[in-house]
């Protein structure tokens, strides 16, 4: 078998009000990729922390996020070429005045290079999965942030 691919993925939270978002993005023109977190490859030499925080930056502009601790490990294949991948979730929390919705057009020579993400933060519990259920840590944050029962899984 092969070694896996070393991933990240990214639950940035802000906190403004009594029910904490997460930050979300779509692809612009894409709907068929469906609604994600940041989340990417681990460069070599690069950290957990390290990986997370310049995927969040490269994939939504933000970069005031910080690194409050690690969640969960995934050994999961990707969805579409069945090969295998290694996600460890990290979440972060992002500054009250992080606004609601921006748009990025994503920078640089990575495969996302040139796209554009809608971005913005949804309430907790979310109503309906993310793509590739990757909300299914949630929970590990706290256990009322899971989400919602009832969500067509």
């Amino acid at each position: 078998m092969s070694q896996p691919r070393i991933r990240v993925t990214a639950y940035v939270l802000r906190r403004r009000a009594a029910r904490p978002r997460l930050l979300v993005f779509d692809h612009v023109g894409l709907p068929e990729a469906g609604t994600q977190v940041p989340a990417g490859g681990v460069k070599p030499g690069e950290s957990f922390e390290e990986a997370v925080l310049r995927e969040v930056a490269e994939e939504t502009g933000l970069r005031t996020a910080t690194v409050v601790r690690e969640l969960a490990v995934e050994d999961k294949p990707h969805p579409e070429t069945g090969q295998p991948r290694r996600t460890t979730f990290l979440l972060l929390h992002a500054p009250a005045d992080t606004p609601d919705a921006w748009r990025h057009r994503v920078a640089g020579t990575d495969t996302d290079a040139g796209l554009t993400f809608a971005c913005r933060f949804l309430p907790l519990p979310l109503t309906r999965p993310l793509a590739d259920d990757q909300d299914a840590w949630l929970g590990h944050v706290d256990p009322r942030l899971a989400t919602a029962p009832g969500d067509g899984r």
